[in-house]
């Protein structure tokens, strides 16, 4: 075993070891009308190239660790051919820069940053990417971050001729936080990437705020998603927590859980949507203490969603508050109960729990949705005739979500705040 005094002496020798590397680091200074891959080439590795404010016209190649910073927000623009800059080295920092004008092929994929394989440990902050293909392309690059950056993609085209705002593909413990992302096919396209953490983003005005495949063990929390075709879209995953995100004015889904296990869906608001969510093939996973409100249909609920625990929920003014698809009853709000802003039973006893189970659909629910000229009919005393006989005889009943316990008051004090969020659609 090593004496005590060598681990002291190895951790010294690296501390030294840092602050000579940092002693040694040098900054290349580029002003308008210098060659910005002449100074990357000429830095070495933990330089840092500084580019003064101006317009340069370039597709970078850093090959290098270095840090390529802008001051005042310096404009590089690529000409739309290729990538704007293209990193395939370790330990690249982009920070303070406008990067624009990449190439538009589908094909090739051009970016306005590309980290391509390798690129580990990247950081991309505090930067605008405007009017390219794809904003940020990310592929088997780990630990990469991305903070606090705008990006726009290009807006003057419908949606399937734009690429993605930032794009993972086969990324391990990425960050993605404070991003505001618009005008692009989905703001997050996530593919085959697990660990990570997707944090305080705002994305709107695109196809999805993100669309979302086959990964793992990730953390959506506080992002908002909104005036989009569709909101949040999970998709093949599982362990996920996806907690305090907000969902707005999306013109389908606010949230979308499609083969979905194991994971929590927990606190968010889903507001103002034709669907607020849609859950299919979704188990073991909890929904607990989610606002859904003001949506056109609440929850849109098939495929075999079960054996998952949805309690302490507020639907509240939804037009349609679930429509259920299911060969028999599903039940909700075994352990807590879920809040139902349309439900007609009482409370003798006063303990803020129904004293009657709710039912959210019934025989007269199901043929609506099987003949919809039926909506010309629904105030007719025939149709009221025929939901009271649905009720009082089982035999012409259908399958439901049924809450055994539902709440008498909602557990969202502040509900009212998100009434009428849908707007007319428009951008999208």
């Amino acid at each position: 075993m090593k004496p005590p005094g060598a681990f002291a002496a190895r951790a010294a020798a690296c501390v030294a070891g840092l602050l000579l590397a940092t002693a040694q680091a040098a900054t290349l200074s580029v002003r308008p009308g210098g060659d910005l891959q002449a100074a990357i080439a000429a830095a070495a590795p933990g330089d840092v190239v500084e580019i003064a404010r101006g317009q340069y016209r370039a597709n970078l190649r850093i090959d290098k660790p270095l840090t390529l910073r802008g001051i005042d927000r310096p404009t590089l623009s690529g000409g739309q051919a290729g990538d704007t800059i293209r990193v395939t080295a370790t330990d690249v920092v982009i920070e303070g820069l406008i990067v624009r004008d990449s190439g538009t092929s589908l094909k090739e994929q051009n970016a306005g940053i590309y980290l391509q394989p390798g690129a580990h440990r990247a950081v991309v902050r505090d930067c605008d990417l405007t009017y390219n293909l794809f904003g940020l392309w990310i592929e088997k690059a780990d630990d990469v971050q991305v903070l606090r950056n705008t990006i726009t993609g290009l807006r003057d085209v419908s949606s399937s001729q734009r690429g993605n705002g930032v794009q993972l593909y086969n990324t391990q413990r990425a960050r993605i936080e404070g991003n505001h992302i618009s005008f692009v096919r989905d703001a997050l396209y996530v593919d085959v990437s697990h660990h990570a953490v997707f944090r305080g983003n705002r994305l709107h005005h695109s196809r999805y705020g993100t669309h979302y495949m086959n990964s793992y063990h990730n953390l959506w929390e506080d992002n908002d998603t909104y005036r989009n075709r569709g909101g949040l879209a999970l998709m093949e995953v599982r362990d996920q927590v996806v907690r305090n995100n907000r969902a707005w004015d999306n013109s389908d889904h606010g949230i979308m859980l499609r083969t979905l296990q194991d994971s929590a869906i927990e606190g968010n608001v889903v507001a103002g949507n034709a669907r607020g969510f849609f859950i299919y093939d979704v188990e073991y996973a909890t929904l607990r203490g989610n606002l859904v409100t003001g949506n056109t249909v609440g929850v849109h609920l098939s495929a075999g969603s079960t054996r998952n625990v949805v309690e302490g929920n507020d639907f509240i003014a939804n037009r349609e508050q679930v429509r259920y698809v299911g060969a028999r009853d599903e039940r909700w709000g075994t352990g807590g109960g879920n809040h139902w802003s349309n439900y007609l039973g009482w409370d003798r006893d006063g303990d803020g729990i129904g004293d009657v189970p709710y039912e959210a659909n019934d025989m007269v629910d199901r043929l609506n949705w099987r003949h919809p000229a039926m909506k010309l009919l629904l105030a007719s005393p025939a149709i009221q005739a025929l939901r009271l006989v649905g009720r009082q005889f089982p035999v012409l009943r259908v399958p439901s979500v049924v809450d055994p316990h539902p709440r008498m008051r909602p557990t969202t004090p502040q509900w009212s705040s998100w009434r009428d969020r849908s707007h007319p659609s428009d951008n999208r």
